[in-house]
């Protein structure tokens, strides 16, 4: 009876050692996998902003040449008022 219980313990032990070793790796694998997303995450972050400062630009750019059209629209009105 002592060496079946010392059997079954064995196998029991070596099973939990494979269990162990399987959930060190999973665990591993997990970890690396969250390593790359987060450098990936940064990179998108990188990205978004400056696509956000790009956006930015061509709005102000946009409205200096709208302002810029209306200052001289009016300053070339005035000059036809003025010479009538």
């Amino acid at each position: 009876m002592d060496e079946e219980v010392n059997v079954k313990l064995a196998i029991y032990m070596e099973r939990l050692d494979n269990y162990i070793q399987s959930q060190t790796a999973l665990n591993e694998s997990i970890c690396r996998n969250l390593d790359n997303i987060q450098e990936d995450l940064a990179e998108v972050r990188t990205w978004r902003s400056k696509i956000y400062g790009i956006k930015s630009g061509m709005i102000a750019l946009a409205l200096l040449i709208l302002h810029t059209s209306a200052v001289m629209g009016s300053f070339i009105a005035i000059l036809r008022w003025w010479d009538k």
